[in-house]
């Protein structure tokens, strides 16, 4: 069974991670989530769920107005080339539906299959704001605190220069 929101942040309290979380109307975009990135302070992200031709998946994550260069991400990250994930690895691989993807859902990942990358201009924000499993809600977390939560589900996290900046 996938991780909850309830069963997320139950996990994060006994890792001693506090986060502070706004409900509010489903978002699918970055475009439809500009509103919120007014009244919710820190950096907001853009999540891509990819897999490249010989099978690796990987979870980007990127500041929400970074341009990534799917034609050439391959390169920068070091895999074959790179297509999106189905919406049936998707839910196999991280146990969440298209548009909801976010650097939480790495907690259903036990097999530790799933390559978490990074954006490079996130590692200077002090928080970083990610979808608590689903798109209805935004939950902000110290960004050594989202290392923490990484690792803590067996999650090797690797910064990278994904793009231009916004």
């Amino acid at each position: 069974m996938p991780t909850t929101r309830a069963e997320l942040f139950a996990y994060l309290d006994r890792l001693g991670i506090a986060t502070t979380t706004v409900d509010h109307e489903a978002v699918f975009t970055v475009e439809q989530s500009e509103r919120l990135h007014r009244d919710i302070p820190g950096a907001h992200t853009k999540n891509l769920f990819l897999k490249d031709a010989k099978g690796a998946v990987f979870l980007v994550v990127a500041e929400a107005h970074s341009q990534v260069d799917l034609k050439t991400l391959h390169k920068t990250i070091g895999c074959a080339r790179l297509s999106f994930g189905n919406a049936d690895l998707l839910m196999q691989m991280l146990g969440i539906s298209p548009g909801s993807v976010n650097a939480f859902a790495v907690i259903n990942d036990r097999d530790g299959k799933v390559s978490v990358i990074l954006d490079e201009t996130l590692r200077t924000a002090s928080h970083i704001n990610c979808h608590p499993m689903t798109n209805t809600a935004t939950t902000s977390i110290a960004r050594d605190d989202l290392l923490t939560f990484m690792q803590a589900t067996g999650h090797e996290v690797r910064w990278l220069g994904l793009g231009l900046a916004p």
